[in-house]
């Protein structure tokens, strides 16, 4: 396959845009022109041949934290407490050992992601006393020395936790000022002890900020569920419908039916999005509900190879199917809406009015060497071809950037 940049106009010809008929899809100026019938063409100036590949939009990640992996570096036991207020403390305590965070750790990741097929990605970056903004300002330099191969969206997310930290509040407030998209909370009863205060802060923020909200919620069964009630409590009253998202959630799964559809109604009415990483052991989400009611819900790879967990590889495929088999999906259909959402569904998480193979979106377009999207979901086959904004970033696993 070859590319031409000075060619205004490129043509990626013979794929198969979500599994149809063979396409040639036009691009220029970063989107998509047109999407006709193949033609036949052969590779040439201005032309890739597709090779009758599965098309797929890039994959959107909206759920990140590449500020803190140790990918590329020397493996790194895992220690420490298993739980929330264990992961935090272990990681307080060796990170600065371990050079986290840095520009170079934090381009790592988002290699990765690129090289599969990852062309968006909203991420969580650690704003605390001891980093400051500094985190901010590595994952932004990553960013840019990949060359608009993939467009980062930054949620400053207080890891350590916000009212028991004298000080973080402010330093949200200024993270806000400076260009972040969001600002995040963590576990307002479990970890802060004061869930009025925490929210009450949080919110005050992201109004007068004009910014979105991303919650971080590990409690479990109702005390999880109290938080979700204040939360679309809040959100209703300050008009931030479409503003907010929990990430997690794990309660919204443990709790009786009757409880679940009052909150799925009420996430519902307050506009309130989800982001799950679908981890194994964690109760499946009432999705079917979810997306009936038309609330989001994003997927994510979560931190990678960091003093949180030694897994994940960057792959939102691979999340998808983890997803699809967390919740039991088996239909075609069911397994198509898991790539969608990785892909299209997850376009509001990253602020893109479109993000799929239309007439108008933007060129991100991943190509793989499957028969239909079901059988790209359960067999996560490489990613032979990823472009993004109209241009190749990545061949075969080979990144351009």
């Amino acid at each position: 396959m070859v590319y031409h940049p000075g060619v205004t106009d490129v043509t990626l010809t013979n794929v198969r845009p979500w599994g149809g008929e063979p396409s040639d899809i036009t691009i220029g100026g970063g989107s998509i022109k047109a999407i006709t019938a193949a033609r036949g063409r052969n590779a040439g100036d201005g032309v890739i041949d597709g090779r009758g590949l599965l098309a797929l939009p890039g994959f959107v990640n909206a759920h990140a934290h590449v500020d803190k992996s140790w990918w590329g570096r020397p493996w790194v036991p895992y220690g420490g407490e298993a739980t929330t207020e264990g992961r935090i403390a272990h990681e307080r305590a060796e990170r600065d050992a371990l050079g986290v965070p840095s520009a170079d750790g934090a381009e790592a990741v988002l290699r990765e992601f690129v090289r599969h097929g990852t062309t968006a990605t909203r991420t969580h970056v650690d704003v605390d006393l001891g980093v400051e903004l500094r985190g901010i300002e590595y994952v932004r330099e990553a960013a840019a020395r990949l060359g608009g191969a993939i467009d980062v969206e930054i949620v400053a997310f207080p890891q350590d936790g916000v009212v028991r930290r004298p000080g973080v509040f402010d330093l949200l407030d200024k993270a806000a000022q400076a260009g972040a998209t969001s600002i995040g909370g963590l576990d307002p009863a479990g970890i802060d002890r004061d869930p009025v205060e925490q929210l009450d802060g949080l919110f005050a923020i992201a109004e007068r900020r004009g910014v979105g909200l991303d919650i971080h919620l590990h409690d479990r069964g109702d005390l999880g569920a109290f938080q979700f009630d204040l939360i679309i409590e809040r959100t209703l009253a300050t008009g931030m419908q479409g503003r907010v998202t929990v990430s997690h959630g794990f309660a919204l799964g443990e709790l009786s039916d009757s409880r679940t559809l009052g909150l799925l109604d009420g996430l519902r009415d307050a506009g309130i999005s989800w982001a799950t990483v679908a981890p194994v052991r964690s109760a499946p989400l009432p999705w079917r509900g979810m997306l009936e009611r038309g609330i989001g819900i994003g997927l994510g790879t979560d931190g990678i190879r960091d003093l949180w967990s030694p897994f994940g590889d960057g792959d939102m495929l691979r999340i998808a199917l983890g997803f699809a088999r967390l919740h039991g999906l088996r239909t075609d259909e069911e397994l198509t809406t898991a790539v969608r959402l990785a892909t299209s569904a997850a376009r509001p998480f990253v602020h893109r009015d479109t993000h799929d193979l239309v007439a108008g979106g933007p060129a991100d377009i991943v190509l793989v060497n499957a028969e239909n999207v079901p059988d790209a979901l359960v067999r996560v086959p490489p990613r032979d071809l990823v472009i993004a904004g109209g241009v190749v970033v990545s061949e075969a696993g080979d990144l351009r950037v």
